[in-house]
């Protein structure tokens, strides 16, 4: 199998990446990654002395590079995305051209090359649920983004359905939870606030931190897009989730635990506008029909091995850290 994986220096795709060359040893890896702000070459350093990886610099909208590369696989495995709720709201833009023109653009090139394609999204397409609701998502839940980030991933699903039904492109998509794990950029919330500890300063909580994530390790998450690519019905969608809920406010006061300080010890700031109330998946699709479990049942514990990659890796993530932070300076926030 030659696979083409997008936005490979990301967290979940260079966790995906590391994930098939330790598991599918006949498989060779193409990553082809802008290396935005939120790639970090550095995520797979071990991996550039594999001679079945290979690094390929480049924009997803880019048609003639795309297409070359497409020309050349087995299969596509989309994860490269602009994700970051709070940058969204700053400027749409970015997401516009990523996940809406960057996707049509593989599309285009995996139904021209007759490539089987499998498209990685979020549950955030399907808005939120009250607090007190027992309901979860489904894939039949209609979709209701909230956000410039969530509205145009919901945009490239129905693309990638289109294409599908008005082209017979040989695609799957999945939708998942909150992801946390090694490798995943420290703006987002679970690594912002451990290195904020590093540092010595208190994490900060939006609003009140009763906002529930249903939250994934990211190798369980990646376990099943493998599991999806391989044996999914062509044409079909499939939640993963690893009925992880909790609010922001109880995981910010467990990392506060496990880092040995007071869980009371954070501040509480203005919350960011549009934020949806609850995430959560209902993965039963693909736990009876593909067989899936994930292996990270204890939150606590996966928790704990992320701080403690966090703390055991700063050398990979302080400069990204100390850029963050000034462009959050600059943004006001």
């Amino acid at each position: 199998m030659k696979l083409l994986v997008t936005g490979g220096a990301g967290f979940i795709g260079s966790n995906f990446v590391k994930l098939v060359l330790a598991q599918r040893p006949d498989w060779s890896v193409t990553n082809l990654d802008l290396l935005t702000y939120a790639g970090n070459p550095l995520s797979l350093k071990a991996e550039e002395a594999d001679p079945r990886y290979r690094f390929v610099k480049g924009d997803i909208a880019d048609a003639l590079l795309v297409d070359r590369l497409v020309a050349d696989a087995d299969a596509v495995v989309h994860f490269a995305a602009e994700s970051h709720n709070d940058n969204s709201l700053k400027d749409p833009s970015p997401f516009l051209r990523t996940n809406l023109i960057g996707t049509y653009t593989l599309l285009e090139a995996v139904r021209k090359h007759g490539v089987r394609y499998h498209h990685i999204s979020t549950d955030e397409v399907y808005g939120d649920l009250e607090l007190d609701d027992p309901a979860k998502f489904t894939e039949h839940t209609p979709y209701n983004p909230s956000s410039p980030y969530s509205s145009t991933k919901a945009g490239s699903d129905l693309l990638v359905r289109a294409w599908v039904r008005s082209f017979g492109v040989k695609a799957t998509i999945s939708n998942c939870s909150n992801n946390y794990g090694p490798y995943q950029h420290v703006e987002k919330f679970i690594p912002r606030q451990i290195t904020n500890l590093v540092d010595g300063n208190r994490p900060k909580l939006y609003g009140k931190g009763e906002n529930v994530r249903d939250w994934i390790h990211v190798e369980d998450h990646n376990r099943a897009v493998l599991l999806i690519l391989e044996k999914g019905t062509i044409g079909e969608t499939y939640l993963i989730g690893a009925d992880g809920e909790k609010n922001n406010k109880d995981v910010i006061e467990l990392i506060l635990e496990l880092m040995g300080r007071d869980p009371k010890d954070y501040e509480h700031v203005s919350d960011r506008p549009g934020h949806d109330l609850r995430y959560a998946i209902d993965s039963t699709r693909l736990r009876t029909e593909l067989g899936w479990t994930p292996l990270y049942t204890s939150f606590r514990d996966g928790l704990r091995a992320t701080v403690q990659w966090y703390q055991a890796n700063e050398s990979w993530w302080r400069e990204t850290k100390a850029a963050t932070e000034n462009r959050y300076a600059q943004l006001g926030r």
